[in-house]
């Protein structure tokens, strides 16, 4: 049997579609998996280089400009394209059933597995849903989505799923404390902006970073872009503070245990974001990202309605703000209380729980999701 999964242009898209990927793979060894990307976006590089998947791409820009140029003209022209594209792509590889996470990358693909009769699941990660996952909804076969209130903006074609995420379930804690250098009952702040470089968080970090270390172990993912200017600060700081910072342009394969060993988060609202803190169950500062529709402002307000987060907006951060709310949050007792409401929203089995939701629509079996509902 044949599986198609597909997400693309930034890391709350690909990740989660690979999440998928490998519980499908936990659950049917035997599958023959592929996936889809688009143009522009990270997953070429990602996953584009063949040693996770076999990997076909759109002609589809998978990660959009956020500015008025031409290719606001261009791109509704290649999502044309990409439908056909994508019905010839679909008939060469007869999955018997899709995956996506969602985005533009999802419009040709979903318009041309409704063609072939090929059902798809369709997943939403944010609060509100985004333009083009608004606009396939009638389409998809199924809608998961990761928070309660999206149910409504699909109506009896959506459940609940949660965000499909890496397993933290094995990592020990104080073993991924020990491989970071944080020493007993010091606290740790893990900072991170997701899959592209975020200046302001980076700015608030590195304006007052030795007060800021005088309290915490800082592990400041900064980006490429941001790596050289929190390398230079490191070097800057006294000598009995600068074993307290660390600074890395990514932690792809050692993000888990950094979640873990973390006291406190600090980062955007994305939805796997969110849900990683969730199923950490650790505090969290949120400086959700002030453009895309304010979708992550939504994420962040969900998490702040249920005591499980702060919420920074990204023009009201800066060093003395930062600083202001991580000495708040010194208090083990009220990170006690934020961490238990935020593992009380944590789903860590959602990428398993949409395997088997997708392997029951292939074979088609009855739906996980559909258990309990009358007829």
């Amino acid at each position: 049997m044949r599986c198609s999964v597909s997400g693309g242009g930034t890391g709350g898209h690909i990740y989660p579609a690979l999440a998928v990927a490998r519980a499908l793979r936990d659950a049917r060894p035997d599958l023959e998996l592929s996936y889809i990307g688009g143009v522009r976006g990270l997953e070429r590089t990602l996953v584009g280089g063949g040693a996770l998947l076999p990997y076909h791409q759109l002609v589809v820009r998978s990660l959009r400009t956020a500015g008025r140029d031409v290719h606001l003209v261009l791109d509704p022209l290649r999502v044309g394209l990409s439908v056909p594209q994508a019905w010839w792509l679909l008939g060469r590889l007869r999955p018997a059933a899709i995956f996506s996470s969602g985005g533009y990358l999802a419009l040709p693909l979903v318009l041309a597995a409704r063609a072939r009769g090929i059902p798809s699941l369709v997943w939403e990660g944010n609060v509100v849903p985004g333009k083009s996952n608004r606009a396939i909804g009638r389409l998809a076969t199924r809608i998961a989505v990761s928070f309660p209130p999206t149910l409504a903006a699909f109506p009896g074609r959506s459940f609940v799923s949660g965000t499909p995420i890496r397993s933290l379930e094995w990592i020990d804690r104080a073993a991924a404390r020990a491989e970071l250098g944080v020493a007993g009952d010091w606290r740790l702040m893990l900072v991170f902006g997701g899959s592209q470089a975020v200046a302001s968080i980076n700015g608030a970090v590195l304006g007052d970073l030795a007060g800021l270390l005088r309290d915490w172990h800082v592990l400041h993912v900064a980006g490429e872009a941001g790596l050289a200017d929190a390398q230079a600060a490191r070097a800057k700081l006294p000598a009995e503070l600068r074993h307290r910072y660390r600074p890395e342009s990514f932690l792809t394969d050692g993000m888990a245990a950094a979640l873990v060993a973390a006291d406190l988060v600090v980062g955007r609202a994305g939805s796997s974001t969110c849900a990683e803190v969730a199923a950490a169950g650790v505090a969290s500062i949120l400086v959700p990202y002030p453009h895309a529709g304010s979708h992550q402002r939504a994420n962040a307000a969900f998490l702040a309605e249920q005591a499980a987060a702060v919420v920074i907006d990204d023009g009201e951060l800066n060093a003395e703000r930062l600083r202001a709310e991580a000495q708040r949050l010194r208090d083990d007792e009220q990170r006690a209380r934020m961490a238990d409401a935020a593992r009380r929203l944590g789903r860590p089995h959602a990428a398993r729980d949409l395997a088997d939701e997708l392997l029951a629509m292939a074979e088609g079996r009855p739906l996980p999701s559909m258990a309990g509902r009358s007829a």
